[in-house]
Order: structure tokens, then C-alpha cells, then sequence
């Protein structure tokens, strides 16, 4: 067990690090930060930040020689550098199960393995696989993906054909990808959950999902679906972390399809944009959880004792000068949340606003009315 005191390091320096280190140190904790961007969003807030690439052998020691334990904010840190990590100190999630989750081929084979539900898939790792795999999903339509560091929406085409998909695997430079059939989509929601080393787990109220241009727009909390539906995404979230003998924070992202089946869409070995409601509607957010798992103490509540709808805030929303903070902070239950980025581009994540309520759909009216006051 880690007590406060400690000093914690995180390797990732966005903004679910930055969220993890200022809850780490209301905590009591010390965090160091390793991350290459000398002003990232985390190294801001943190006790100190190590300026290296992900995989420096020499950053890599200093960081294990400075902390009693490591986590991540994102999935797509080397799982080598993770393993020379864990050779001296925890790390939690461990490199196995993060090797899974930043691979969309090794994710979806590991879930078929072990019986969970997904979307029909095929691997591509040539040309003329494309076309072939198309045919044997059955025809219609598909969503060809790169197997690996797509997020966002990025590394993706939906294809209608055996002729797109070779052309959309053409386009994405021949890297070995996934195709998938398109289900018959009726919501998408998401369970983040957390376990700890003792198998001890838990589960945050389910939250819908809303997407524009393949990025999340919003979340609706709890998710309005049935309570049989809701207990069943929890129950089938906590088996895929005991299938990967996770240890930490993990973001289950499920389909609602084929007449009200779910089927496991991603996961994510960390924190989630969809939890970020946690922050301002649970007893324990998400983060605090990340650092309980950490640092082997007992996991926290996972009640949430508001309804709560989140929207994402990117950087589009600055082509004209700074946002109307005033408008939003008007809306009753808005609370901002900024991630202390530099520089505003179109569709990077800047913040978000959680409007609490008493009720999912009110919830949900007061984000509408955020979308307003963002528009002008």
C-alpha cells in the first residue's frame, strides 16, 4: 500500500494526466510526469516533469527511480517501456493488458477468445485482403480501421463495397488494418469501471454516448436505456477486466444494436472522456479511483448522487476569439472545465462543461442550452 506522501508518476502528459495529478495531489500524493511536450497540459500542475520521449531508457529510470509507482494516460505508450518500468516499481494497468487495448486486432481477437460479443471482423494485411474479407463479412456496409494509434475517428472509413474497402486500404498506406461489419446501431454507452490488484472492482452508472465526426460530443448520465440493459453492460464490462487481470481504470465502450443486443465496440486502459462526469456527479471520480488502484488502497464509491450530461469542448469553438464563459457559467449546474492547452486547434479537446440536474433529460436540456451559448 502507497500512502500519501508518496510521489506517483504518470507517463502521458494530456489532459487525463493533468486530471489525474491535481486529484493525486488533493490526495497528499507527489506526481512526476514524464512526457516529451515541454508545455504539456499534466507537467503544468505536476511537482515536476521529465522532458523525454516515452521510451528513453534514461527517463525511464529517472522516473522509476523517483516514484513508488506509475500509471498511464493514454494507450499507446510503449508496452516495452511499461515492462522495463514494472522490472523496479507497480505499474498499473500492466503492459500486458495495454498491449491488447492499443491494437484493435489483438483487442477484438482476445474478446472472441473469451466469449464477449463484437461486431463481425476480419483482419487486412495485403492488398486483395480487403475485398476478400469484405465478401466473407457478408457484404454491406463495413468500417475499415488501422489496426493501431487511431482515435477520435482518426485511421477510419465506412466502405459500401469490396472495390472501397481496397481503395480505403490503399488510402490508409497499406498499414495492417480491421474490418468490421457495421452494426445496426441503436445508442452507444459506456461503463468505466475500476479494479485493484486485490480483484476488488467497481462500476460507474453507464453513460450514453453521442459522436460527432467520429468524436464524442456527449454524454448522458445515467444512460437511458433499461435497468436490465444497464446491469448487463456492468456486468459484462467487469468480466473483460477479469479477462485481462486488469488492474487500474478502464473505459468500456458497448454498441446497442441488433434489436437491443450489446456488443464490446473498444476499450480504453485508462481514464475516460465519457467519465469525466464522475468528476462533478460521484462521490469518487474516475481519477481518484486511478490513483486508489495505484497506490493499493481500498476503492472509493462509485454512487453518483446527481444526473449529469457532459459536452466536449474543442478547439473549433475558439475560430473567433475565446469562448462566452459567462454565457455558459449563466446555465444553471454548468461547471467548466479547461485543460490548460496552448493552442486551440479544430477538433482538439480543449475542456468540457458537466451540467448537473435532477434528472437525465434535464441534464441533458442544459448541455443543449451550453451548445446555445457556445453558438452565440
Amino acid at each position: 500500500m502507497i500512502l500519501p506522501g508518496a510521489t506517483l508518476g504518470v507517463v502521458g502528459g494530456g489532459q487525463l494526466g493533468r486530471m489525474f495529478t491535481l486529484r493525486a495531489r488533493t490526495m497528499g500524493y507527489r506526481v512526476v510526469v514524464l512526457e516529451p511536450d515541454p508545455r504539456s497540459p499534466a507537467g503544468a500542475v505536476a511537482d515536476r516533469q521529465i522532458e523525454a520521449q516515452y521510451d528513453d531508457p534514461g527517463a525511464l529510470a529517472e522516473l522509476a527511480e523517483s516514484c513508488a509507482a506509475v500509471t498511464t494516460e493514454f494507450e499507446n505508450v510503449p508496452a516495452a517501456a511499461l515492462r522495463m518500468l514494472a522490472d523496479r516499481i507497480p505499474v498499473r494497468p500492466g503492459a500486458d493488458a495495454v498491449s491488447v487495448a492499443q491494437d484493435r486486432i489483438a483487442e477484438k481477437e482476445h474478446l472472441e477468445k473469451t466469449g464477449f460479443p463484437t461486431a463481425g471482423f476480419r483482419r487486412v494485411s495485403a492488398r486483395g485482403a480487403a475485398g476478400r474479407a469484405f465478401a466473407e463479412l457478408g457484404g454491406g456496409a463495413a468500417i475499415l480501421k488501422t489496426s493501431r494509434l487511431g482515435y477520435d475517428g482518426k485511421g477510419q472509413t465506412v466502405v459500401g463495397s469490396a472495390a472501397e474497402c481496397e481503395r480505403a486500404f490503399d488510402a490508409l498506406e497499406g498499414v495492417e488494418c480491421i474490418l468490421e461489419r457495421r452494426l445496426s446501431l441503436e445508442t452507444e454507452i459506456s461503463v468505466v469501471l475500476a479494479r485493484g490488484a486485490n480483484g476488488e472492482a467497481g462500476t460507474f452508472p453507464p453513460g450514453e454516448n453521442r459522436h460527432r465526426n467520429g468524436i464524442l460530443d456527449t454524454t448522458i448520465v445515467p444512460a437511458r436505456v433499461s435497468g436490465r440493459l444497464a446491469e448487463e453492460a456492468r456486468a459484462m464490462a467487469l468480466g473483460v477486466a477479469r479477462s485481462l487481470d486488469y488492474v487500474g481504470v478502464l473505459g468500456v465502450e458497448l454498441f446497442v444494436a441488433e434489436g437491443g443486443r450489446l456488443f464490446v465496440n473498444e476499450i480504453a486502459p485508462r481514464p475516460h472522456n465519457s467519465g469525466h462526469y464522475t468528476i462533478d456527479a460521484c462521490t469518487s471520480d474516475q481519477f481518484e479511483q486511478q490513483v486508489r488502484t495505484l497506490s493499493g488502497l481500498p476503492l472509493g464509491s462509485f454512487e453518483a448522487h446527481s444526473a449529469a450530461a457532459m459536452v466536449n469542448l474543442l478547439g473549433d469553438l475558439w475560430a473567433e476569439g475565446p469562448p462566452a464563459w459567462d454565457r455558459v457559467l449563466a446555465i444553471p449546474g454548468a461547471r467548466l472545465h479547461l485543460y490548460g492547452k496552448a493552442e486551440p486547434r479544430p477538433g482538439r479537446k480543449m475542456g468540457h462543461v458537466t451540467c448537473l440536474a435532477p434528472t437525465a433529460e434535464e441534464a441533458a436540456s442544459r448541455c443543449a442550452q451550453v451548445r446555445s451559448a457556445l453558438a452565440g
